[in-house]
């Protein structure tokens, strides 16, 4: 299992690297039409949707847990 999942690691990070190339290209481009803030706006709502939700998930937890408890 070890072999297997440290392969699939090994194997990301070349990706990455090899995807390296056009990312800046990219970047470039969506930086030189103005673009870019339009991506960073919606990385930024995405991560603030999920936050959210963990945070309600959390509350709604906590609340069950409270419920269960044994009464003594």
């Amino acid at each position: 299992m070890k072999k297997i999942l440290l392969s699939l690691i090994f194997t990301m990070v070349a990706m990455q690297l090899f995807a390296q190339d056009n990312g800046v290209e990219m970047a470039d481009a969506l930086r030189s039409n103005g673009k870019i803030y339009v991506v960073v706006v919606c990385i930024v709502i995405i991560l603030l949707g999920l936050i959210a939700y963990l945070f309600s998930l959390d509350k709604r937890l906590k609340k069950i847990e409270k419920e269960n408890l044994p009464k003594t």
